[in-house]
């Protein structure tokens, strides 16, 4: 498997988009990886959009970044909820400076605006943040998947098969 020994967070908070949550989770575990489902420490669950009930495995603060190889973030509302937490903005900064993994699918581009790490990089997004992300010091495209060393990042729910694609051959 092609990600067996490696340890990933997913990141969850209220109304992520159940799809962009899922879909990574599922498809890391298949590929060997363990997934830790960590919170922004607000609650030790979450409802995704579609209503489907997410538990926290951690909040952010409670983590230690060493055991990990990487971070996804899904999009839906929780970017904006996940980018109110220093704690969530330190662990994907750190991460993203320990040149691990750090994927981002959607909206959640804004926890990467708010993490101050887009300066210079090539993203993507949902169309209606790129201007956010072009504020930032981003160099955006309009394609289903973009990975920028240890930074990959896609659009929409229908990218979810080239953005773990993406996120697989960058982690291995």
């Amino acid at each position: 498997m092609e990600l067996s020994g490696k340890n990933f967070i997913i990141l969850a908070e209220q109304m992520v988009n159940d799809q962009e949550f899922w879909y990574p989770y599922y498809r890391l575990q298949e590929a060997g990886a363990k997934v830790t489902v960590v919170g922004s420490g607000s609650a030790d669950h979450y409802t995704g959009k579609a209503g489907t009930a997410i538990e926290v495995d951690a909040a952010a603060d409670q983590i230690s970044l060493d055991d990990y190889d990487g971070v996804v973030i899904p999009g839906g509302y929780a970017p904006d909820h996940l980018r109110r937490y220093p704690a969530v903005l330190q662990l994907v900064r750190r991460l993203f400076e320990k040149d691990r993994l750090v994927a981002a699918i959607c909206h959640a581009g804004w926890v990467l605006v708010s993490a101050g790490i887009l300066q210079d990089r090539h993203v993507t997004s949902y169309i209606s943040i790129k201007d956010d992300l072009v504020n930032a010091g981003a160099n955006w495209a309009d394609s289903e998947v973009v990975i920028d060393g240890n930074l990959v990042t896609s659009r929409t729910p229908a990218d979810l098969p080239a953005f773990m694609r993406a996120i697989i051959s960058v982690a291995k």
